[in-house]
């Protein structure tokens, strides 16, 4: 019996950080507002490093509306993407080197996206995750929350409706 060889973990690892980080970076404003990802296995955490630039108003200080709000649709977005990619990257159909090439799904396109803004966000980093409610072929439905030093308190959490794109053609090789 001939079996096909596992490949090994780190190759494994290499492909998953490289197919986040290329989804983040094809958000511009992600670098500006300071989100990056925390990846464990499939399960994703937003991360919006405290800067004085997101701060709305200094005499609170609290975070901006416009900055949370962003933070919680760039949320939705990449894990609506990464649940996509996730099956691709474990059959093996996504190489590294596809993924260095981009060829990445696009980002689904917001339908609508509502914010509660539950309490003032403070001055110190946020975190964020999204549970998709359901995800379709053209259609899907995300919640996200976000907290900062406890989970169970919440600062705002948002609902959003978004279109899913088509994935592009990838050259088989």
């Amino acid at each position: 019996m001939n079996r096909k060889r596992p490949e090994p973990v780190q190759v494994i690892k290499q492909r998953r950080d490289a197919a986040l980080n290329a989804l983040v970076q094809s958000i511009p404003y992600s670098q500006f507002l300071g989100v990056h990802f925390d990846r464990r296995g499939d399960e994703l955490t937003a991360i919006m490093t405290y800067q004085e630039s997101n701060i709305g108003n200094p005499s609170l200080p609290a975070l901006h509306g416009g900055a949370t709000a962003a933070f919680l649709e760039m949320t939705a977005q990449i894990g609506l993407s990464w649940s996509r990619l996730w099956q691709d990257m474990e059959d093996g159909t996504l190489s590294l080197d596809q993924i260095e090439a981009g060829h990445l799904p696009r980002l689904p396109k917001t339908i609508d996206f509502s914010i509660d803004y539950l309490r003032s966000g403070l001055p110190r980093d946020a975190y964020a995750r999204a549970k998709i409610n359901r995800s379709g072929r053209r259609y899907a439905s995300v919640y996200v929350e976000a907290w900062q030093d406890n989970r169970s308190r919440l600062f705002a959490q948002g609902t959003g409706h978004f279109v899913m794109r088509d994935q592009p053609k990838t050259n088989p090789e």
